[in-house]
């Protein structure tokens, strides 16, 4: 059944191909990213199902005027996917990473994931059977932490302990938590030489949001399978 749902960094790569997944099963989507004419530009070959708006999850104004915008239009969400994220390809060792750059790593990838999930959470709470999605990262699990890209490697891990957090408060609610690991995904994030497609990238996030048990919480997931932390 076609829902309502509300995705980050929507304006390219796997999230905008979820968001094209939902929309061509009947869903209304929120296609946001940071500026007003990429969202535009990113939904309009993509059907009046998909409205854009603009949100710069680092800004707590900007969140908060997205969520007006959100709250004015529909009366629920069913779905939000924290997929908005960043990566610095020439991070160096974990020797020489610099405070800045990760708190940089942090204000994007754990700390905006988790000041949205705050703030549309009340619309999530009016749903009949809401889920929350936090795109993550293998480069994240502890159970096999490895030197590359450490701060971002950090704040995925760190936004893994976000779902952790949200699922464990919400387990007596109708909202399912999540994280999910895509893979090596052909994005300008993941290059040339990553194996997946986008479409094979956004397919267990698209699993979670429409398919997935309702049951099914607090997990880390790739290839529809619960994976360690």
């Amino acid at each position: 059944m076609p829902g309502i749902a509300l995705i980050t960094g929507a304006n390219k790569g796997i999230g905008l191909e979820v968001v094209r997944q939902l929309a061509s099963r009947g869903w209304r989507v929120f296609l946001t990213g940071r500026s007003l004419a990429s969202v535009r530009k990113a939904a309009s070959a993509l059907g009046s199902s998909v409205v854009p708006v603009p949100l710069d999850i680092t800004s707590r104004i900007s969140i908060e005027a997205a969520f007006s915008v959100v709250s004015q239009a529909v009366q629920h969400l069913d779905v939000l996917i924290n997929n908005a994220g960043i990566l610095d390809h020439d991070e160096g060792s974990v020797f020489e990473l610099h405070p800045q750059r990760l708190r940089r790593m942090f204000e994007t990838n754990t700390i905006g994931a988790l000041l949205v999930t705050q703030t549309f959470l009340p619309l999530l709470r009016k749903s009949e059977s809401g889920r929350i999605i936090n795109v993550s990262s293998g480069a994240g699990q502890l159970s096999d932490m490895g030197t590359w890209a450490p701060a971002y490697s950090i704040s995925k891990t760190a936004l893994n302990g976000v779902t952790g957090q949200f699922a464990a408060a919400l387990r007596d609610s109708n909202i399912a938590v999540n994280s999910v690991c895509p893979g090596w995904v052909k994005t300008d994030m993941g290059g040339d030489e990553a194996p997946l497609s986008v479409e094979q990238g956004a397919d267990t996030i698209v699993w979670l949001a429409t398919e997935a048990p309702q049951s099914m919480t607090g997990l880390f997931i790739r290839d529809r399978k619960p994976i360690p932390w």
